[in-house]
């Protein structure tokens, strides 16, 4: 562990050992071995490091003095909370799990799950209840077996109405007894309807959906993408050599639903939809003052990645070339998403067609309770990890902080009293992109729909993050 500090980190020169057999403390050992991993990970990492006095390098004089503090959260979560700057201000995205493994699974996009992928918006004139839309199913789930479809609607679970107060419960139950409601034009309207559905394990592929239009000189690709999760790299690959393979020359990438997820895979993608830009900075990392001075110092080529070539096993990655590309992007659209529009934009002429994204410029990183925190030599009496956020990423002109979300250069609510099919042209979205690239204009006919606010609703407490390989902190160790 010194040598990881001194080496990897460069930030805490004290000298902590593991906690002594022989001392006694008011938690259990595991407990405060746990707490011991959390406090010393975060002050490795945490890119607010420097605003939370308790995680100060000077803070604690040697390790009783750490394990004194750290002795008074008998539950690590707590902890975890305690060394949070400022959670609903600042840091809405760092998270704790007592297992690692579904954290894993989750990153591959293996979770339990009805299979449908719902948003959540007030009703009409209210402040209390909420009613929700199905965006997607994900195939072989229970909701695919049971004919639900894009664009259905319903506010009752269970037999109760849906609120703000009360909706996180209702969503989180393993059965789901669903009563289906229509829109009348003026009110929602329950139909009688109900479907009864269990959650089960799935794994959804992030490609849901493909197509190529031809419109006068045009041929226009479109993917819909919902998640940037590495196991599906060859196969999104596959989908832009088939688009290069068709003289594909305008692009639609349809993030609209996409919280986030690999930096890597983001990386790929961005060097998919160019291609002419090789061996330059794609993006560039920011981490806490003194790690990134250190980072500078050493290796600072760990501090940017540039557009690939190939992907890590080896196959070249398929590359358009394109010099403009058309985004579909949301309040939905979080983090990766978020950041790739932001990281072609010095590049290409992007056009983004939507409403505010989400707003998140961060990345985090999984962190084990191993000697280098890395996923290597884990200690196997307990399966805690932190996923905490570790820094900022720009582009190659240097632009972060994007706050209150990108804006869109077209604005362009859904209609969630008519959601198409995607592929659809006359689906809202699709229909404006594709109006844009065949006639420069994104306008289209507007609906006369209330307008309503949605709840940005996480369904799995990771859904709108953006994160490294933690593998990054083993190559940097071993240097």
């Amino acid at each position: 562990m010194k040598k990881l500090l001194y080496i990897l980190f460069g930030l805490w020169s004290l000298t902590l050992t593991r906690c002594k057999k022989e001392e006694t403390y008011q938690i259990d050992a595991q407990t405060l071995e746990i707490n011991d991993f959390v406090w010393k990970a975060m002050n490795a990492l945490y890119l607010w490091k420097d605003e939370v006095p308790d995680l100060s390098d000077t803070k604690f004089k040697n390790q009783s003095e750490l394990n004194r503090f750290l002795e008074n959260y008998d539950n690590p979560g707590d902890l975890f909370e305690h060394l949070i700057y400022k959670r609903d201000e600042f840091d809405r995205w760092s998270w704790i799990v007592d297992d690692y493994i579904a954290l894993m699974q989750m990153f591959q996009g293996v979770r339990k799950s009805t299979g449908m992928r719902i948003g959540l918006v007030y009703e009409p004139g209210s402040s209390t209840y909420i009613f929700a839309y199905v965006k997607y199913i994900i195939p072989d789930s229970e909701a695919s077996h049971h004919g639900v479809q894009r664009g259905y609607l319903f506010r009752k679970i269970n037999g109760q109405r849906m609120t703000v107060d009360n909706y996180k419960e209702l969503l989180s139950q393993e059965q789901l007894d669903i009563e289906w409601a229509t829109w009348d034009g003026s009110q929602l309207v329950d139909t009688g309807n109900t479907v009864l559905l269990n959650k089960t394990v799935v794994s959804e592929n992030p490609i849901h959906y493909y197509n190529i239009y031809t419109n006068g000189q045009h041929k226009t690709g479109y993917l819909v993408y919902n998640g940037f999760i590495s196991n599906y790299d060859s196969q999104l690959n596959a989908v832009f050599n088939y688009f290069k393979s068709q003289n594909v020359d305008k692009l639609i990438v349809d993030l609209r639903y996409n919280p986030g997820g690999s930096v890597q895979t983001m990386t790929y993608l961005g060097s998919m939809i160019t291609g002419q830009f090789p061996g330059q900075t794609f993006l560039e990392y920011q981490w806490h003052p003194a790690m990134q001075e250190w980072m500078r110092e050493k290796y600072p080529q760990y501090l940017t990645r540039q557009f690939a070539s190939k992907m890590t096993n080896g196959e070249n990655i398929a590359h358009l070339e394109l010099n403009d590309v058309v985004f579909i992007a949301t309040q939905n659209s979080a983090s990766a998403s978020e950041s790739l529009m932001n990281c072609l934009k010095p590049y290409v002429n992007l056009t983004h067609i939507g409403t505010n994204t989400h707003g998140k410029y961060t990345a985090s990183i999984t962190m084990f309770d191993s000697p280098d925190f890395s996923g290597y030599n884990v200690n196997q009496s307990h399966h805690w990890a932190i996923q905490p956020i570790v820094l900022k990423v720009s582009n190659a002109s240097g632009e972060s902080d994007f706050v209150d979300g990108l804006t869109p250069d077209i604005y362009q609510a859904e209609d969630y009293f008519n959601l198409r099919p995607f592929g659809d042209v006359n689906e809202t979205l699709l229909q404006t992109a594709l109006n844009y690239i065949n006639s420069g204009t994104g306008n289209i006919p507007r609906q006369n729909t209330p307008v309503l606010n949605e709840i940005y609703y996480k369904e799995y407490p990771l859904s709108d993050e953006m994160f490294l390989d933690s593998n990054i902190l083993k190559i940097i160790s071993d240097k």
